[in-house]
């Protein structure tokens, strides 16, 4: 049987570029190649597409992260797939390694559906919804799941929509990823700068109460036609840092993961209960990771979802996942036969 030539896209306009190429890096280095060849296409922060050699550095080098390369070679990408120079890359299926607008969104899975191309992960409206904090926090409340209470604000609108605000809470784009221009705000003088900040990201911003709780996170995966959930993971966040934010998250080692999380059995089978429970009602494909916050109260409050999760070796989700008796390489070799069949369904 002869190999499935895979696309590993990574990159694009998002705040998150760097973050994708990190991604991609891992894919890259977990894809079984006794099954797949891999073909590497980055899209730069200008948005041009480019095909890049297999050795091409997505690693974080003296400090800096790594970015797609303006000057490598054109790919055209329409809907007849990956072609340079007039000639076809001949790709099988995609692994979109793509992370915030642009890549977790909704609009490449659209270009996918188009070009009638395979590709791993949710479709167009799972992956808006998913993206859209403002929307899937209203689909996870119908569908009876508790949610932190709050308001969602426009550039134009929020000085009229903020007149009764309990602090703290925290400001977050609508359509962000990876903590980028979200703040905790304690008082009202801090307010405005941080959704200053905030719009830079998106048009749209949540304000939101700030639940005081444990960060909570579980993997779900798709695969032989059943929806699994990981066991539960903690993210522990260095007391130096107000929340798990981006250089929480990414540039610092402030925090640590402890898989399983030390929470009570109940509460775990919950949580792994409810991750699949919001898989289902965004009606989501492939994988997800969703995250929640455990009081103390024992209460279990969803944050959000994310249809495309860090994919490094060390990412939470692959963590959860091998901690779960699924390993990296045949997990993303469970991703890529899904989103194969799928596209055959």
């Amino acid at each position: 049987m002869s190999k499935k030539r895979v696309a590993i896209i990574f990159g694009g306009q998002s705040s998150e570029h760097e973050i994708s190429c990190l991604s991609a890096a891992g894919v890259l280095s977990g894809l079984d190649q006794s099954l797949y060849d891999p073909v590497l296409i980055g899209i730069t922060k200008a948005g041009k597409w480019v095909l890049l050699p297999n050795d091409y550095r997505l690693e974080i080098s003296a400090g800096a992260l790594p970015t797609v390369d303006d000057s490598a070679t054109p790919v055209v990408a329409d809907v007849h797939g990956f072609s340079v120079a007039g000639k076809a890359l001949a790709i099988d299926v995609v692994f979109p390694a793509l992370h915030g607008p642009f890549g977790e969104d909704g609009t490449i899975q659209g270009f996918f559906e188009i070009a009638d191309i395979a590709y791993v992960g949710s479709g167009v409206m799972a992956s808006a919804a998913a993206m859209d904090k403002s929307f899937s926090k209203t689909i996870f409340a119908a569908a009876g799941m508790r949610v932190t209470a709050g308001i969602t604000v426009t550039a134009q609108s929020w000085k009229r929509d903020i007149s009764d605000i309990s602090f703290p809470v925290f400001v977050k784009p609508a359509r962000g990823g990876s903590s980028r221009g979200t703040h905790k705000v304690k008082s009202a003088q801090a307010l405005e700068p941080a959704l200053i900040d905030a719009f830079r990201f998106d048009s749209k911003v949540m304000i939101e109460s700030a639940v005081m709780g444990r960060e909570i996170e579980c993997a779900v995966l798709e695969s032989d036609g059943r929806v699994q959930a990981s066991v539960a993971g903690e993210i522990i966040i260095d007391s130096r840092f107000e929340f798990y934010d981006f250089e929480a998250k990414y540039l610092d080692s402030a925090t640590t993961v402890k898989v399983p999380a030390d929470i009570p059995t109940s509460a775990s089978d919950q949580i792994r209960a409810s991750a699949i429970k919001a898989f289902k009602a965004l009606g989501c494909s492939g994988l997800a990771r969703v995250d929640f916050f455990y009081t103390e109260k024992g209460e279990i409050v969803i944050n959000e979802i994310n249809t495309m999760p860090g994919f490094t070796g060390t990412s939470m989700y692959p963590k959860l996942m091998a901690a779960s008796g699924i390993a990296y390489t045949p997990l993303i070799t469970a991703l890529i036969t899904t989103a194969l069949i799928r596209i055959k369904m």
